[in-house]
């Protein structure tokens, strides 16, 4: 490990200069929000946009200064008394920043010594004033200690996903009976987020209370009123066929009812595909998106409607910027064995990719779980398949395996989930009242990529993603 040694008040003379340049990590800046107080549902939105508020960036840039004084100049035994720093700009994970020391002057009473400190990012700077500090008198020299692994964000793969939205004009959203609180907020903070153009339907008395309650303006939006939620589902389905509505977004009934009216063969909006859900998480401890699928819909698939919720997975992939994704059909084997149902399918789904029955992405399976997440497992189990270690899609075998498994990401890895159903004229959002506020917008973020992307397929590259 690399040596630190001090320099004592005797050695250090005006004038003198030491500069450190970092690059920002997620951990660093995940670790710095949580130091800061920068911890609200959107604090992350707006780092991953690379417009942190200055409050948030001001830490990150008061680190790096204090990281140069305890570590380098002076070094260690190094105490800071005071400090006169001005903040300016914004900070984001993957920016280098460059931190510089140059001594002003020394005060023999004390030990004290001023320091004109300066941060900047390329030619913007950040931070800028003095810091006084006690400098060390006696030689101090250790091995640099190893910044630990700590289980922060080391991603943000939802950050890109709403940057993606900015350029574009928000959808037209039919939300189906948003009769309580969390359901009327996230449609609303969508709404403010340029996310959805929301049509709230449902028995308009409840949701007017609902919005005093919470002081909601409800005077820009469009209100239908109906008379219960059953009705608020066949009226926004009925809205969806007759154009006005580009995606759905369920309130506060049940996914049953809303369901019902999309999936009904005489007045829903089933299409040639099946429809399936799929999960959207970003796993702390993966480095990359993770599609799980289907975790909501189907219960127990068939090969055949396996077909369709791989295919609605790929190109849900594609919408979100994954040329050819990486398809594993999990099974809690690696082999195909004639007595376990989900094995057999992984075959049939592979060959059938083959033919191109199933196409703009590459299949593998059976799989079992570690294989298909970790390179390392299907090293040692000799796995040779351009899939294991580095999927993108898990396709599970059936709903309730796909529903553990996500809520096991989301409870005991940390995991961000957003969800959404494809497979019907529209796109889907099924909210749960679990939901945090960042993973309500970004299942509306992903419901806007889907609907601009049905509209304008050949924009996003692929006739597939038409049908998602």
């Amino acid at each position: 490990m690399a040596e630190l040694t001090n320099h004592t008040f005797g050695e250090i003379q005006p004038g003198a200069t030491a500069e450190y340049t970092h690059r920002l990590s997620r951990m660093d800046v995940d670790a710095l929000a949580i130091v800061s107080g920068e911890i609200d549902p959107f604090h992350l939105d707006r780092e991953g946009k690379g417009r942190e508020d200055v409050s948030a960036a001001g830490v990150a840039a008061e680190a790096v200064i204090t990281a140069m004084i305890k570590r380098r100049y002076p070094g260690p035994g190094t105490t800071v008394v005071a400090q006169n720093l001005m903040f300016a700009g914004s900070l984001s994970a993957g920016d280098e920043v460059t931190g510089s020391i140059t001594v002003r002057e020394k005060r023999e009473a004390g030990n004290v010594v001023v320091l004109d400190c300066m941060v900047t990012r390329g030619d913007r700077r950040i931070v800028s004033g003095s810091v006084t500090v006690v400098a060390p008198t006696e030689r101090i020299s250790y091995s640099q200690i190893a910044t630990p692994e700590i289980i922060l964000r080391r991603n943000d793969a939802f950050a890109p996903i709403l940057r993606a939205c900015e350029s574009t004009p928000p959808v037209t959203c039919a939300v189906v009976h948003p009769c309580d609180r969390n359901s009327l907020l996230g449609a609303i903070q969508a709404a403010e987020r340029g996310l959805i153009e929301p049509t709230l339907i449902g028995p308009e008395r409840k949701i007017r209370a609902v919005a005093e309650e919470e002081g909601i303006d409800l005077s820009p939006y469009r209100i239908v009123s109906t008379e219960h939620s059953v009705a608020a589902a066949e009226r926004a389905v009925a809205l969806v066929r007759a154009g006005e509505i580009d995606s759905l977004m369920k309130g506060s009934l049940h996914t049953d009812e809303l369901m019902g009216a999309v999936v009904s063969s005489a007045t829903g909006l089933r299409t040639a595909r099946r429809i399936s859900h799929v999960f959207i998480m970003d796993v702390p401890a993966y480095p990359r998106i993770l599609l799980v699928t289907d975790a909501a819909i189907n219960v127990a698939p068939t090969a055949k409607e396996k077909v369709d919720i791989a295919q609605n997975a790929i190109d849900l992939a594609h919408v979100l910027g994954i040329e050819e994704p990486r398809v594993a059909i999990l099974a809690a084997v690696e082999t195909v064995n004639t007595t376990m149902q989900a094995t057999i399918d992984a075959a049939i789904l592979c060959k059938m990719a083959d033919r191109g029955q199933i196409t703009g992405g590459i299949l593998d399976g059976p799989l079992a779980f570690d294989n298909a997440i970790s390179e390392e497992a299907a090293r040692i189990k000799k796995i040779t398949s351009p899939v294991a270690g580095r999927a993108d899609i898990l396709l599970v075998p059936d709903l309730e395996a796909g529903n553990i498994l996500a809520k096991q990401l989301e409870y005991l890895a940390g995991a961000n989930g957003a969800g959404i159903v494809l497979g019907a004229r529209v796109p889907i959002v099924l909210t749960s009242r679990a939901d945090s506020a960042r993973n309500r917008l970004t299942s509306s973020a992903i419901m806007k990529l889907v609907a601009n992307a049905r509209r304008a397929p050949t924009a996003m590259g692929s006739p597939e993603v038409a049908h998602v």
